[in-house]
């Protein structure tokens, strides 16, 4: 019921919103004709006055007549343009109006000139204002208003497609809100658990002195669990080994996993060169099913780790790796910095994980072991586990040995050939 009612209040909102939208758009509309309309009263009241004014030397025709139309056509169009402006038009209909309205004016001036050669009995002179500056003050007045009105028209436009735009995002929000609702409420099949299965009779027979052991129980529900247990057992009893066998090849892939670490501890014990620690880092990328293996020590400062020993790197490569500053955001500065191991996280499609532990020794952490790890490994607690251990052998190793100068040589492993 709640979903329910969320859903009539946002369909009838949009509903309000939709009626309120549609007669904006009419009342628009309504100003757009209205706006038509009266440019074009003014368009047309600009030809007659053109007409009106020609009259004046025209044979045959009375400037007592003439002039007094053209006086009241020039009075219709300035005010018709007033009224233009003082209606809500767009900043482009508004400048050609304002342009508009001061070239009626000019023609105003121009035919106050002209009446003034008709008195004055200078046709000639007349005639020659009333063809060039008149009329193409007409012309240019009547070009001003049709931009305003097409000003207009386009602005409206706009308008109107804003509207139409917020009109369908409200229609759509309403209908997603409904779809979704109803998602919701689609009823979903239940899962029902099977029954406990059975291992004995419900019923046991009550044996007699006079009854015979072999009798068989008499009613039906011990029979249909006589007959319903062996089944149920012996539905269950493949998941059994199964279950066994899967336990057994774990356990025996932890325990050739813990033979790996316990024998690459002990040679860890026993190293002398950074041939054999090299050979030893490249049995604990296997073991941790790594595709390259670093070793970074700190500076004598403190400020900076620097790559002492890799496997499955090649030299040019290992000498382009830069020195990691303690502050750095990275994993082995952070590793550094912490003393705590630090995972990231293989994207699928993109780069692969790794793991950094940090070397600890007695005095502090001195370094870190950084490994690539392939296929998503750096998740597994037996792979973390083990690079905790080959970081805390390393740390033993190193913790003696001089720590890293500005001009210590760096030491690598030939690259290997899956790499190229």
């Amino acid at each position: 019921m709640i979903f329910g009612a969320a859903t009539l209040v946002a369909v009838g909102a949009a509903a309000f919103f939709l009626f309120q939208t549609e007669q904006q758009i009419a009342r628009l509309k309504s100003t757009l004709r209205a706006f038509d309309g009266r440019a074009r009263e003014a368009t047309t009241a600009l030809a007659d006055l053109r007409v009106a004014q020609q009259a004046y030397v025209a044979e045959g025709q009375g400037v007592d007549y003439w002039m007094p139309k053209v006086a009241s056509l020039h009075l219709s169009i300035t005010s018709t343009l007033a009224a233009l402006r003082q209606s809500p038009v767009s900043d482009g209909a508004s400048t050609a109006l304002n342009e508009a309205v001061a070239t009626v004016a000019e023609f105003g001036n121009i035919d106050r000139r002209t009446r003034d050669y008709v008195t004055s009995e200078q046709k000639l002179m007349a005639a020659d204002v009333i063809f060039t500056e008149s009329g193409e003050s007409a012309a240019n007045a009547a070009r001003q208003i049709e931009t305003a009105r097409l000003a207009e028209h386009q602005a409206a436009d706009l308008t109107e497609a804003e509207l139409r735009k917020k009109e369908a995002l409200a229609a759509g929000a309403a209908a997603g809100f409904a779809v979704l609702v109803v998602l919701v409420l689609i009823p979903r099949p239940r899962v029902e658990l099977e029954e406990p299965v059975t291992t004995g009779l419900s019923i046991s027979p009550t044996i007699s002195p006079t009854s015979s052991p072999t009798r068989a129980p008499t009613s039906a529900a011990a029979r249909v669990n006589a007959t319903a247990a062996p089944a149920k057992a012996a539905k269950a009893a493949p998941a059994a080994p199964r279950a066994q066998a899967q336990q057994t090849n774990v356990a025996t892939r932890q325990a050739i996993a813990l033979k790996a670490a316990a024998s690459l501890a002990t040679d860890f014990g026993r190293v002398r060169d950074a041939d054999e620690m090299t050979r030893l880092l490249g049995r604990a990328a296997t073991l941790m099913d790594a595709s390259g293996v670093v070793i970074w020590l700190g500076t004598t400062t403190g400020t900076e780790l620097a790559p002492m020993l890799a496997h499955g790197y090649g030299p040019q490569a290992l000498s382009r790796m830069p020195r990691v500053p303690r502050s750095a955001d990275n994993a082995a500065a952070a590793a550094y910095r912490t003393g705590q191991m630090q995972i990231v996280l293989s994207r699928p499609g993109g780069s692969a994980g790794a793991l950094v532990a940090p070397l600890l020794a007695a005095d502090g952490c001195i370094g870190a072991l950084s490994a690539e790890i392939q296929g998503g490994g750096e998740a597994s607690e037996s792979v973390q586990a083990l690079s905790t251990i080959v970081a805390a052998h390393l740390a033993t190793v190193l913790a003696n040995s001089r720590p890293v100068g500005e001009s210590e040589p760096r030491v690598a492993t030939e690259p290997r050939a899956a790499q190229g």
